[in-house]
């Protein structure tokens, strides 16, 4: 009868569905953080153990202590470790509801990393753990790799997925740099004082592959920036520019080259800011607006990194100025990735890095007596490029699985007592 049928019907309905408690278990990411940290800190615990224990028979490497005072190693590693404290946290500010997570999380991405970086690529280059000022500093532009990958990833991605990328990318980065670009060797494959090829050109396609793979947020409607937002972003862009020499230069040893690269770089910066000044307001109708000269104003220090230390003044403003230009025209019209990248790590570090790594392919035919092999850097360019693309799609994968926020681009998900979260959701 009528009243059996409905009773059957109902005990089918009932074993179709699923228990509420239930479904929001399988909803939720492999380790937890859909809108709270989750495994994030025994798993950050875990790691800083581990990475403890296997420093127990590090040695201090203090043949060149006499030296420091000279070389002024120290001075450049400080001014390094500014740029990846301030310059890239304040830099990621520019999310009007993400500027506790931009300066912080940066400070544990360069925390961790750091450690990480000194011990895989001690280990991989030197076959033992021997620190001196030099391995820190190598450490800093390992962690400038996963950084500029953070940046087109920003807001998307939790502390737990922050952690994952930042030690897959450095193991990574320094395989390339040591195993393929082989710059530890007697003969390194690429001359690369300031890293065009071996940080910016990985780091950047890294970084968009993992972006593609892992897609875009549920919601992007706080991917957006506010009038106080861009003021403390180009605090960062100041911070990046006045140490950006020393992150091109610090690694040479003193003296007529380390001199070279240092007066390259800030001529490449000059050149780089004042064609992003000039050419914005002819792009966007007369008006200058804050994206491309919080950023492509630095792009003269990506693309000069390869030749700092070989071309004379006028190829630095040649080459800071096309950078400025090719970074500006990215930021303005958009042309590659701009559907998932957030912070435009294609215009800044992608594009300019491939256009220096070109540049060093061409300067043995403009210079004498550089000890570039073309053929050599463009291998490494080409190279690099596959690498980082292949190992950043493939973390992608590792991201998506692991499981992103339910909210993007907001510090209320992660981070308590956020003031202005009110205000920068209106």
């Amino acid at each position: 009868d009528l009243s059996r049928y409905l009773e059957l019907i109902h005990c089918f309905s009932l074993r179709q569905s699923v228990h509420p408690a239930r479904e929001m278990a399988m909803n939720q990411p492999l380790l937890g953080g859909a809108t709270t940290t989750g495994m994030f800190g025994p798993v950050g615990l875990v790691i800083q153990a581990a990475i403890t224990a296997a420093f127990w028979n590090a040695k201090l490497d203090l043949s060149g202590a006499n030296d420091t005072d000279k070389s002024s190693v120290y001075n450049y590693y400080v001014g390094v470790a500014l740029m990846m404290f301030v310059g890239f946290g304040y830099l990621m500010t520019f999310l009007k509801a993400y500027g506790i997570g931009a300066v912080g999380l940066t400070m544990f991405i360069t925390c961790i990393g750091v450690e990480f970086a000194v011990l895989i690529e001690s280990y991989m280059g030197k076959g033992v753990l021997q620190i001196d000022f030099l391995s820190l500093l190598n450490g800093n532009f390992a962690v400038a790799a996963v950084l500029i990958s953070f940046g087109g990833l920003i807001g998307k991605i939790s502390p737990m997925q922050i952690t994952v990328l930042t030690l897959v990318e450095l193991l990574c980065y320094c395989a390339n740099k040591v195993f393929f670009l082989k710059q530890y060797a007697s003969s390194p494959l690429i001359a690369d004082c300031g890293g065009t090829i071996i940080i910016h050109v990985f780091g950047a396609y890294f970084g968009l592959c993992a972006c593609k793979v892992l897609g875009p947020p549920k919601d992007d409607k706080l991917n957006a920036s506010s009038y106080t937002s861009d003021i403390f972003s180009l605090v960062g862009t100041v911070f990046l520019w006045l140490f950006w020499p020393s992150f091109v230069a610090g690694a040479l040893p003193s003296g007529p080259g380390q001199t070279t690269a240092l007066i390259n770089t800030v001529l490449a910066l000059l050149a780089s800011s004042v064609v992003t000044f000039a050419i914005t307001p002819m792009i966007e109708n007369g008006k200058l607006t804050t994206v491309p000269i919080q950023n492509a104003t630095l792009a003269g220090g990506v693309s000069i990194g390869a030749t700092a230390n070989l071309v004379g003044p006028f190829g630095a403003l040649v080459i800071g100025g096309c950078a400025g230009l090719l970074s500006t025209v990215g930021f303005t019209k958009s042309p590659f990735f701009g559907d998932c990248d957030t912070c435009g790590i294609s215009n800044l570090h992608g594009m300019p890095g491939i256009f220096g790594g070109l540049v060093s392919v061409a300067v043995p035919f403009m210079y004498h007596g550089t000890g570039l092999v073309a053929a050599n850097q463009a291998v490494g360019l080409a190279g690099t490029l596959v690498v980082a693309c292949v190992t950043g799609a493939c973390t992608g994968f590792v991201l998506k699985a692991v499981g992103s926020p339910e909210e993007a681009f907001t510090d209320d998900t992660f981070w308590a007592e956020c003031d202005d979260k009110g205000i920068a959701k209106q």
